[in-house]
Parts: C-alpha cells; sequence; structure tokens
C-alpha cells in the first residue's frame, strides 16, 4: 500500500487554515515559505484527499439570538431504525453534531435553537421519530471553550489505490 506524508509544511497551511480560513495564500506562502502555487498546489492536495474539507465563517450565536444550545442524548432501539434516524437527524437544521455514542443512549446531537418553544418543539419532533424511545436534555448555561481546531502533527496517510477503490 502507497502511503502519502502530512508533513511540517502541510502541518503548518493547516494550522494557518483553522487559525483564520480567509487568509490569503499569499500570506500563507510567506509564512511557511513557500511560493503561492505551491501552497496553492499543497491547498490542492490537502483538499483532493479530503483532509480540508470547507472554509467556514465562525458566527456568534447568541448575537444572532440562537441563545439556546442543548445536547440529546437519544435511545434508538433497533439498529434497523439507526440509518433513518442518523438521515433525519442530519437533515434538522438545529442539530449542529450527530454523535452515535457508548453507555447511556445510542446517539448524542448537539443543537441550537432561538427559545425554550423551539427546544420543546424539536424535542417533540426528534420523540416522535420511529425508532427513538427516550431523550436525556442537557441545557448549556455558558461555555467557556468551544472550538473545532485540531492538534496535528506530521503523519503517514496510506492512500487507496485505484485497484482498491473499484
Amino acid at each position: 500500500m502507497k502511503t502519502e506524508r502530512i508533513d511540517e509544511i502541510d502541518v503548518k497551511i493547516l494550522n494557518l487554515l483553522q487559525e483564520s480560513g480567509r487568509i490569503k495564500r499569499s500570506e500563507i506562502a510567506e509564512r511557511v515559505g513557500l511560493s503561492v502555487p505551491s501552497v496553492s498546489d499543497r491547498m490542492r492536495k490537502l483538499r483532493d484527499r479530503g483532509i480540508i474539507k470547507g472554509y467556514h465563517a465562525k458566527l456568534d450565536a447568541k448575537r444572532l439570538q440562537v441563545d439556546i444550545a442543548a445536547f440529546l442524548r437519544v435511545r434508538v432501539d433497533g439498529s434497523q431504525y439507526y440509518p433513518s434516524f442518523v438521515a433525519r437527524a442530519v437533515a434538522q437544521e438545529e442539530v449542529q453534531e450527530v454523535h452515535s455514542i457508548t453507555g447511556d443512549g445510542s446517539h448524542i446531537l448537539k443543537v441550537r435553537v432561538r427559545n425554550t418553544t423551539a427546544l420543546e418543539q424539536l424535542l417533540s419532533q426528534i420523540q416522535s421519530w420511529d425508532g427513538v424511545s427516550g431523550t436525556v436534555t442537557n441545557l448549556v448555561l455558558s461555555t467557556m471553550k468551544e472550538d473545532s481546531r485540531l492538534r496535528i502533527e506530521p503523519i503517514e496517510l496510506p492512500t487507496v489505490s485505484t485497484n482498491e477503490a473499484a
């Protein structure tokens, strides 16, 4: 199996992009010591390999009056219901994260809504889905840290050959 490497320069590029998705390629090039075409090529390869998934603005939920954040632990009884549950949860605008978990419940959802009335409506909707046998809701009172950045370092990545992908 052939491998590809995430080297120190790729790590620097990825960290700069995590700090600011709007950073100019010329600034990245200057900070990592490469030409703009070389940086562009590396970024294209990182996107093609699925490492860079997109560029997003981080919005302030409170200022936009989407003030209620909650974690919903959901119990889905029966694996036959998992695919439809996940599809519905992923499609729900208020749901920011969907995770399959161990312990009490089968899934945990992170949701954001405008107010408690909207949360109650969302809970009622989720509880009516096939296979959902219970939910437990934890409201977020305050958030000290919320970050999607990853700690990364140089690594070897396996690549899929064209024969394996078929």
